[in-house]
């Protein structure tokens, strides 16, 4: 009976509950998760991709500036779950949303990491087919998706240890293989660090032009945009991980580590590898389909799914190892995640609760119906709203605790913060959307710093004035003591 109930444990994960003190783990053990998350193919895909834009020196600024915010507001996140012991989804009902009004993060959040699970399955689908040279028919599809959903499903089923474990071997042997990689690269090209690490743009006027870029000023806002999409999802899920913290300084070496993994080491070496593996990719793509050196470059960077792809060609085997240690680790850590805001979801609207490994299912087989016709084309071209919503949602969550929080203490304001919606919070996220994304995009370019400084403004406004909170009584989280220590 003790085996069963702590095999259900491992499974429940505390979806729903805070994380007691004596299962919390030290930074070493969170960092394999907020490295793993940040070290794919599509982040040295979008590494390759700014520093042929702007050049490697300029794409490398672009990355230290995203994260230098990114870190701060994913320690912020991570601080308040360890606080709490709880998950973005029900940190966000007792900071800036309510118990229903949650739901509008969860679902959004989880939108987002389920379109991450379809999108890296499909990055790992092109990189069989390609490397053991299948056509792309309905039972390849059936085979390789159905296959990856599985391994998916049963690697996140026991919660956080297994998926740390799972993570950090993985993480180990991408890794070796990257730097394996590179050597060869750098060996079989004969080419010198100095040019390798001080190329200039390499996309042509036009392809610039057609991408918004027109000057070198351009070239800085589009790196920072085009990375920033990254800084939302990584708050929240610094928060998904933070509430299994021993230490604010924990969860906050583990995000720093993260954060700055992702904006300078997978941008750095997405530039090098592609920069310098380009010699072999042109060889290859001018052999099978005639391309020049400038053709070349630009169905290299043309969109993630060719990743896969050129890494197998530059490696063969080895680079075909990469891609699944590469993809596997980040897949699993999306799914885990993806269930805990599925858990939340159902909880605070149907109050149904059938148990996280429910959810972990559920996340999976809405991926597989992303790969349906062009939805996740569709979800693609969400990506920046998707980042400009979660940033901001961070940023409400970040002020409802530092700034309404401290406020109130200091004025002896008696604050609630069981209500069913904090309407200050549902008020703040479509304001600072439309503000960001339409009215001021022209003028503040990088569009989550409008979103942020509007949820840092304007939600403790109202949330102190107009829109104060009602009481609701009947949430367990709050009746049970499980909030901050």
């Amino acid at each position: 009976m003790t085996d069963a109930r702590e095999a259900r444990e491992k499974v429940e994960d505390h979806a729903l509950t805070s994380v007691p003190v004596e299962q919390r783990k030290s930074w070493a053990s969170l960092s394999w998760n907020t490295v793993g998350i940040v070290t794919t193919l599509v982040a040295l895909y979008v590494g390759a991709l700014m520093t042929f834009v702007a050049g490697f020196w300029m794409g490398v600024l672009g990355g230290v500036i995203v994260t230098f915010v990114g870190s701060a507001l994913a320690w912020g996140m991570g601080h308040i779950a360890y606080r709490s012991g709880l998950a973005s989804g029900l940190v966000a009902r007792r900071h800036g949303f309510g118990r229903k009004g949650s739901v509008m993060l969860s679902s959004i959040f989880g939108f987002m990491m389920i379109g991450f699970i379809a999108a890296e399955n499909v990055l790992l689908y092109k990189g069989f087919i390609f490397f053991f040279g299948l056509e792309e028919t309905l039972t390849s599809r059936i085979l390789v998706y159905g296959t990856l959903s599985a391994i998916w499903i049963g690697l996140t089923t026991y919660g956080f240890d297994v998926v740390s474990r799972f993570s950090s071997i993985m993480l180990i042997g991408f890794l070796i293989m990257l730097f394996y990689m590179l050597a060869f690269i750098m060996l079989t090209t004969d080419q010198s660090w100095t040019d390798v690490l001080s190329f200039q743009t390499q996309m042509p006027s036009d392809a610039l032009h057609a991408l918004g870029v027109h000057s070198t000023a351009d070239k800085l806002v589009f790196c920072i945009n085009l990375l920033a999409g990254s800084l939302g999802a990584l708050a929240l899920l610094s928060a998904d991980l933070g509430r299994y913290a021993r230490s604010s300084a924990d969860i906050g070496a583990a995000v720093v580590l993260g954060g700055s993994t992702l904006g300078i080491f997978m941008v750095s070496l997405g530039g090098i590898l592609m920069y310098a593996g380009m010699p072999i990719l042109v060889e290859h793509y001018a052999s099978v389909r005639g391309l020049s050196e400038q053709q070349a470059i630009q169905v290299a960077v043309q969109d993630p799914n060719r990743v896969a792809a050129a890494f197998i060609v530059i490696g063969g085997t080895i680079g075909g190892i990469l891609v699944v240690a590469a993809q596997a680790k980040a897949q699993v850590i999306n799914t885990y995640s993806s269930s805990l805001s599925l858990s939340n979801f159902f909880d605070a609207i149907f109050a149904w609760q059938p148990g996280r490994f429910v959810f972990v299912v559920l996340a999976n087989l809405l991926s597989l119906l992303l790969l349906y016709g062009d939805m996740l084309s569709w979800f693609h071209s969400f990506l920046k709203v998707l980042g400009i919503l979660t940033t901001s949602f961070a940023g409400i969550i970040l002020a409802d605790y530092f700034i309404v929080g401290r406020l109130a203490q200091r004025w002896q304001l008696a604050l609630q913060k069981d209500e069913m919606i904090n309407w200050a919070g549902i008020v703040t996220i479509p304001t600072a959307f439309i503000l960001a994304h339409i009215v001021l995009s022209s003028i503040i370019r990088v569009e989550i710093l409008t979103g942020l400084a509007v949820a840092f403004i304007l939600y403790p406004v109202l949330r102190l004035s107009v829109l104060r909170p009602m009481r609701c009584s009947k949430d367990p989280l709050w009746s049970s003591g499980s909030a901050e220590k």
